[in-house]
């Protein structure tokens, strides 16, 4: 279970109260992960959709876009608030939820879609694995060890090892996955994060 100082910190991070009130600025400060906007011809046409740990919730507002029923969950009352506010400003429909993800995960067999990026916590894989319905998909994306600039978190344990994506969700059927690390020209491709496309059959 998360403690309150994480809430504070996130509460924190997503505090608008000394800026400007200006919804246009909401999409200026995120957009949605490369694994989903990439990927996005393997969303389905219809279903419930979930951005789990969603900040100020790009990937719920590029899934709602599509047409899916989405949902959008993060420990901040700040993000979900401004994620509310501007959903409603551009009249877009998105089940918006403060809510403590390790305390409350998502139940069994409740979306068609799960989309993570940029949150790591190793013990809810079972529970995000258990969310998808038969057919459903995972879209998640975040950072690795082998980093090519300071991006992401100092500390390692928020940061993924070589292919431990495809070991933590290895009862799904993979789609997509990829982790180029420091390979090569580190001017091109995917670097810093490790992305997976994967299908519970």
């Amino acid at each position: 279970m998360a403690d309150r100082s994480t809430e504070k910190k996130w509460n924190a991070i997503y505090d608008v109260s000394d800026q400007p009130h200006d919804l246009t600025l909401h999409q200026q400060k995120t957009k949605a992960a490369f694994v989903l906007q990439e990927y996005s011809y393997l969303l389905p046409n219809s279903g419930k959709a979930l951005d789990l740990a969603c900040g100020l919730g790009a990937n719920a507002l590029f899934m709602a876009a599509r047409g899916l029923q989405t949902h959008a969950w993060d420990i901040s009352e700040n993000a979900i608030q401004q994620l509310h506010a501007y959903s409603k400003e551009k009249g877009v429909s998105i089940t918006t939820e403060v809510r403590d993800i390790e305390q409350l995960p998502p139940i069994i067999n409740s979306f068609d879609v799960i989309c993570v990026s940029y949150f790591l916590d190793r013990t809810l894989t079972k529970s995000i694995i258990d969310a998808l319905k038969p057919n459903g998909l995972l879209f998640y994306q975040t950072f690795i060890n082998e980093k090519i600039t300071d991006n992401g978190p100092r500390n390692p344990l928020y940061r993924l090892q070589p292919n431990e994506l495809l070991r933590l969700f290895s009862p799904l059927h993979v789609l997509v996955y990829q982790e180029n690390g420091s390979v090569g020209d580190i001017k091109k491709g995917l670097r810093d994060t490790a992305l997976i496309v994967a299908q519970k059959r």
